[in-house]
């Protein structure tokens, strides 16, 4: 049976992960996932696809404080509760504008010295509702906070062991899931089963359902090692360039699939847990 084997969120988008045990399903995604995101002097989104070194900062939470640290930088502590006085904002993700609370000069001072640019630092305003494209989720409705476009990515641990055989076998080196920035990850699939699969039931009584919605074009962020924010200079377009052998999906435009967009469909304030068993329903289009 199908397993859950990793569970991971971004509080900063496009900044270091943290791997978990266990993760709350809310109305926006996971717990925390992408809440918080670092806009330019036009009130853009920033992401490694700018500054690959944003994989360097990383974020964690202390009590009722996310503190952020990097290399060379004093700790930036935030409260998780919003600030009372913070000025809104409107701020964009591809072709989504909205509000957007602005965490401070202290935060925006921090970042613009870390990346020497312009930036500022802002967190996602619960009572806007960004909703997810009706054209992938269909009958569901579903929000999400800060992310690409939708609040869950799901991939399968075997789509990535055939990968890494295809990369290997082509002289590369191996490269871990973190390259993907999963939140869900499942075992016990055959590769790239999830391209076929309908939803996920999580847990003993299922009482969390995820429902794969549109496969994940990737951009260059894979080619970026998470540990370090670099490019391996012997294969700087890997695993694009292999992923270009086999992995092209007119569903998305001929784009580079890897991984499943998902929405929550069932088990808002539930659990998800490493090591839970899954029940997968099929389709096949």
């Amino acid at each position: 049976m199908p397993t859950l084997t990793g569970l991971n969120i971004y509080p900063i988008k496009s900044c270091a992960g943290l791997s978990l045990d266990r993760a709350k399903i809310t109305p926006w995604g996971l717990e925390w996932d992408r809440h918080w995101m670092v806009v330019d002097v036009n009130d853009g989104f920033v992401t490694q696809r700018t500054y690959p070194d944003m994989a360097c900062v990383i974020p964690s939470f202390e009590g009722d404080t996310l503190v952020v640290r990097t290399d060379g930088m004093p700790d930036l502590e935030l409260p998780l509760e919003p600030r009372a006085a913070a000025s809104r904002r409107v701020v964009s993700v591809w072709d989504d504008a909205f509000g957007a609370m602005d965490e401070g000069d202290a935060a925006s001072q921090w970042f613009s010295q870390r990346f020497d640019s312009t930036l500022r630092l802002v967190r996602f305003d619960r009572s806007f509702s960004r909703r997810v494209s009706k054209k992938w989720t269909g009958e569901y409705d579903s929000v999400t906070q800060f992310a690409d476009g939708f609040p869950i990515l799901v991939t399968g641990q075997s789509s990535l062991d055939e990968l890494n055989a295809r990369l290997n076998a082509k002289g590369a080196p191996a490269i871990p899931m973190n390259r993907f920035r999963p939140n869900v990850v499942v075992s016990g699939l055959e590769a790239y089963d999830e391209d076929f699969i309908e939803t996920l039931a999580i847990g003993e009584a299922q009482s969390i359902v995820l429902r794969l919605s549109k496969p994940c074009a990737r951009c260059p962020i894979p080619t970026i090692n998470q540990a370090d924010g670099t490019r391996d200079p012997h294969w700087p377009h890997e695993p694009l360039d292999t992923l270009a052998t086999y992995r092209a999906n007119a569903l998305v435009g001929g784009g580079l699939t890897f991984g499943q967009n998902a929405i929550a469909i069932k088990g808002e304030g539930e659990w998800l847990e490493v090591g839970a068993s899954i029940e997968a329903e099929w389709h096949f289009a």
